[in-house]
Formats: C-alpha cells, structure tokens, sequence
C-alpha cells in the first residue's frame, strides 16, 4: 500500500469525520414557572422529562424554578413547559455580583429570591442610580460656598 496510499486513506477518514452531525452540547436550562402544589409540579416535571435530550428534571418549588439539564435546546423545553398551561418565563434573575448596577429600578425585584437580582443589558446609565447629583456637588472642594449652602 506504501505511504502514499496510507495518507489519502487518513484523509479521507477525517473528511467524513467532519462531514458528520455536530454532536450537541449538554446544556442547562432554567424556567420560573407558576407552580401551586406538589399536582403542579408532579404534572411540570413529567413534561419536561418527556423531552427529546433531557437528562434531569430538577423542581424547587419554593423559588418557582425548574432547570432542565441534558442535550436540549431552551426553545424547545420552553414550548413544552408552556403546553402544561403554567404561567412560564425563562429565569430571569442572576446574582447581583454580576449586574453593574443592581438596584437600578430595572434589576431591583422584591419577588427575587436572596443574592439575586433580574437580569437586564448593561446599558444602564449612572442617571439611573440612586445618587443625586445635589449631593455630589454639596461637599465638593471646588465649590468656595459649600459650606455656606449646608448652613
């Protein structure tokens, strides 16, 4: 067969090789779903283990949150979740380390569970934050009537 032969049979094994399906990627997804009862959550975990990839089902009731781990697609467990009649979103909180400003009124939410805040773009501008500008230019050392003002 010689080298020559030898190499054009490696080629074309890894030509099809690439050619071939993508393997999908193991994913987590996580839904806020509208549960009432142990009914609910029986009937939302049986769902979402009947889709196509999914590995686990996992069902906290108290945080109204199923994460779904597996090869699935979120469009997909999303459809599914949605065919039970539930209220259902996707999760939208994340822990507030991660949002430059987290009490924003955007990202602030009462409903959040602890350390977590709702996940928005980070173009959020500091006009948005609790600071007053008034307080800012109050103390400045720029300003010779400061102290005046504040008496």
């Amino acid at each position: 067969m010689g080298i020559e032969g030898t190499l054009e049979y490696l080629s074309d094994l890894l030509s099809r090789v690439r050619k071939g399906k993508k393997k999908k990627q193991i994913q987590t997804v996580a839904l806020k779903v509208r549960m009432d009862c142990e009914g609910c959550e029986r009937k939302v975990k049986k769902v979402l283990s009947g889709v196509k990839g999914a590995k686990s089902v996992d069902v906290d009731m108290k945080q109204q949150k199923v994460t779904v781990t597996g090869y699935v697609e979120a469009k997909k467990v999303l459809k599914a979740a949605q065919s039970t009649k539930k209220k259902v979103e996707m999760w939208p909180y994340v822990p507030y380390t991660l949002v430059a400003n987290p009490y924003v009124s955007q990202a602030y939410d009462k409903k959040a569970p602890p350390n977590m805040v709702r996940s928005v773009p980070n173009t959020a501008t500091i006009k948005e934050t609790t600071m007053d500008d008034g307080y800012i230019t109050m103390f400045s050392d720029e300003n010779p009537n400061a102290a005046c003002f504040i008496m």
